[in-house]
């Protein structure tokens, strides 16, 4: 939100990237204390958690289909050049497949700083080059990197990106890139330190103008804490929700309370799981199971309500 403040009331520039009238800042830097603390909890800004869940663990399976995100984006298909993969958002697949090597560069990260925890070469590279050379790509990734450091045994980052907006990219991105650093805090066994933030380009578009005024007259009075993913190596967890989210997102299976309870998911998992086939009702226009929902922890029942009221609210 202080961002958001600063670009729309303190811009240093006014222009036209590719004919699209913003207003921008150059070298825009923040950092968050407790990156696990990720979220917006505005009411105007309505944030989609089921979304931002989705494109993290998207990232998670060094995927780049097309297909997987657009199921929770139907706009994403407009950014794709051949209608099948997406070159630039897909950071999944530049962290665990980059390159014509296929580099595992999470395996590299975690082996860099298990033998020296001091290192500053612990860089997972996500902009390539070549992203510049496919003719009219609108898909360029605005990230450059993530750089990891151990200090104080805590484990810290920093993303570093060419171009970010403060009122729609900044929101996800800092989710999915704070989600990274507490699941590498979580495979290193170290505690998670502060999130570091640099943008070569921070800007708002003036379509959203109007949205953005409102959302910073939100006064915000809101107090949730959101939870944290358990210690230890949380991969097989990981896996295992992937499989019973690809199902749900290709409508082989629908799953109710007590068939998340038999997946054998951890508490912290199964909740996103639940969220995932609460979508799944929502997307296929289905009664939504309020069963399922009221098993939600309270800081998702109100990112849900508060992003679809009439499915939520109305029918409850």
């Amino acid at each position: 939100m202080a961002v958001l403040h600063n670009i729309y009331y303190h811009a240093d520039f006014f222009n036209q990237p590719r004919g699209f009238n913003s207003r921008e800042r150059l070298g825009v830097s923040f950092n968050i204390q407790d990156p696990t603390q990720r979220v917006v909890y505005s009411k105007t800004r309505k944030i989609n958690i089921i979304f931002n869940f989705a494109e993290a663990l998207w990232y998670l399976s060094g995927d780049n289909s097309l297909d997987y995100m657009s199921y929770y984006n139907q706009r994403m298909p407009n950014y794709s050049v051949d209608g099948k993969i997406l070159t630039g958002t897909a950071y999944g697949k530049k962290i665990f497949h980059f390159g014509e090597q296929q580099l595992d560069q999470w395996q590299r990260v975690k082996k860099i700083l298990s033998e020296d925890p001091d290192s500053k070469r612990a860089v997972m590279q996500i902009f390539d080059a070549n992203e510049l050379t496919i003719a009219d790509n609108l898909d360029v990734s605005c990230t450059l990197g993530l750089q990891f450091f151990i200090r104080n045994n805590r484990l810290n980052m920093v993303s570093y990106m060419r171009a970010n907006d403060a009122f729609r990219g900044i929101v996800s991105d800092v989710f999915s890139f704070t989600m990274i650093q507490e699941l590498m805090a979580r495979d290193l066994n170290i505690e998670v330190g502060e999130y570091y933030h640099t943008v070569g380009t921070m800007h708002i578009y003036q379509t959203d103008d109007t949205w953005v005024s409102h959302v910073l007259e939100d006064p915000r009075s809101l107090n949730f804490k959101f939870p944290m993913m358990p210690s230890g190596n949380n991969w097989d967890m990981i896996k295992k929700l992937m499989k019973y989210e690809k199902m749900l997102r290709k409508n082989e299976c629908t799953m109710d309370w007590q068939s998340i309870l038999d997946t054998g998911l951890s508490p912290y998992w199964q909740q996103i799981l639940a969220l995932f086939s609460i979508y799944q009702m929502i997307y296929f226009k289905r009664e939504v199971d309020y069963v399922l929902f009221d098993h939600l922890i309270p800081i998702y029942k109100y990112f849900l309500t508060n992003k679809w009221p009439q499915k939520l609210l109305v029918e409850k």
